[in-house]
């Protein structure tokens, strides 16, 4: 669906969000982790767009993940009223688990979450991620869990979502499915990539028979040797260019 553009509406600033937000979107898509149209990406505009309002851009509830251009975007507020006028509108039960966490962490723009089958199926295990993978052995760390509760849209929710999550950057959503916050829109998604990956990593080994665990000795070290590594760059900035060549040659037009 053709909307009018709005890259000469909104500022630099909000449209170079917009287009990495879009990107997103058509990356989850591409990568088989979206749920039809539904679960959210969203992330918080600058306080040089929006002020002290706390302004935040998501998916038009009715959007396939793949069709997500730049200007479909919806601009919203935390209570998750609308900012811009669109044919489309919020899913505002979905959005309840994002306004929390922006609230709780000035420090993230982007909150990324999924309903993967592998997601949900090790969500649903009573031992949850294991450390069995070099991809999961990078996170557990970093890997907070939340109970399930059922739809997420009563507010007394609310404050159990904020003290499982803290300060982690990933969260299993139990019986759920996935979560990851990031400082930046590729921080996020890359950061699912990983979660992901250990998720269906450990499900196909769990098919394959006894699963051989990393030893504590190496986990142990894990965190020392990710910090030795971030020194030199960020991971995540490295390969959003990549990420974006990719999808310029399979699904161009996010950037409309």
């Amino acid at each position: 669906m053709q909307l009018p553009s709005l890259k000469h509406v909104v500022s630099e600033d909000e449209w170079k969000l917009r287009v990495d937000l879009a990107a997103c979107y058509r990356l989850v898509a591409m990568y088989g982790w979206s749920d039809l149209i539904f679960t959210h990406i969203s992330a918080k505009l600058p306080e040089s767009v929006s002020g002290k309002d706390h302004h935040f851009l998501i998916n038009p509830y009715g959007l396939m993940f793949d069709e997500i251009t730049a200007s479909s975007l919806l601009k919203i507020d935390l209570q998750g009223n609308q900012i811009n006028p669109s044919p489309f509108y919020v899913n505002h039960a979905g959005f309840a688990i994002h306004s929390t966490i922006h609230e709780a962490r000035p420090d993230v723009e982007c909150v990324l979450h999924t309903h993967t089958r592998a997601g949900v199926a090790v969500s649903a295990q009573k031992d949850g991620l294991l450390p069995i993978s070099q991809q999961a052995s990078l996170l557990l760390d970093a890997l907070a869990y939340h109970d399930y509760e059922g739809l997420a849209v009563y507010d007394d929710e609310r404050g159990r979502l904020r003290t499982d999550l803290g300060e982690n950057k990933y969260m299993i959503l139990r019986n759920h499915g996935l979560l990851t916050v990031g400082k930046s829109i590729p921080d996020a998604f890359l950061s699912m990539y990983f979660l992901e990956t250990s998720c269906q990593i450990q499900i196909s080994a769990q098919a394959g028979g006894n699963v051989l665990p990393v030893p504590q000795k190496v986990l142990d070290g894990v965190s020392a040797a990710v910090r030795v590594q971030e020194a030199k760059g960020s991971a995540a900035d490295l390969t959003w260019p990549a990420l974006l060549r990719r999808l310029d040659r399979l699904n161009p037009g996010y950037d409309s």
